[in-house]
């Protein structure tokens, strides 16, 4: 296989990831998610709870409107993770460019990311739909 071709099967996995992403975030700005039922309804926020994900739409929205103000508080969780994944991404791309692999998480820091960013959720979730985190809800 030459060196070409080696790239290439590298960068599959991560340009497919990113153009599909990309692809989706051009589709949220385009159809505006503000507007009431064009993207569905969410059978939850339809019965008053709203969930950790909850005004995600709208935030990948606002943010590609430039405003950052607008997103944090349809969702705080996507407007402050955005950031964080397309670095991941970013890094995940640089590292099939050169070659090199991305280090592996060691197992007990996999489980206290997940565990973190679980509780995190829940506790978001729980939050908005309370009386004193009501400034939370989209």
């Amino acid at each position: 296989m030459t060196a070409r071709a080696a790239r290439a099967e590298r960068l599959r996995a991560p340009l497919v990831t990113i153009g599909t992403l990309s692809a989706a975030t051009l589709a949220l700005h385009l159809r505006d998610p503000h507007q009431q039922g064009s993207w569905g309804f969410c059978p939850l926020a339809m019965m008053g709870v709203y969930c950790r994900g909850c005004g995600g739409l709208r935030a990948v929205n606002d943010l590609t409107d430039g405003n950052v103000g607008a997103a944090v508080s349809s969702n705080v969780l996507v407007a402050v993770g955005i950031p964080i994944a397309v670095a991941v991404l970013a890094l995940w791309a640089v590292r099939a460019w050169r070659g090199t692999p991305m280090r592996p998480i060691p197992e007990r820091a996999q489980h206290t990311l997940w565990w973190t960013a679980g509780v995190v959720a829940l506790a978001f979730m729980v939050l908005r739909n309370t009386p004193t985190g009501a400034w939370l809800a989209p």
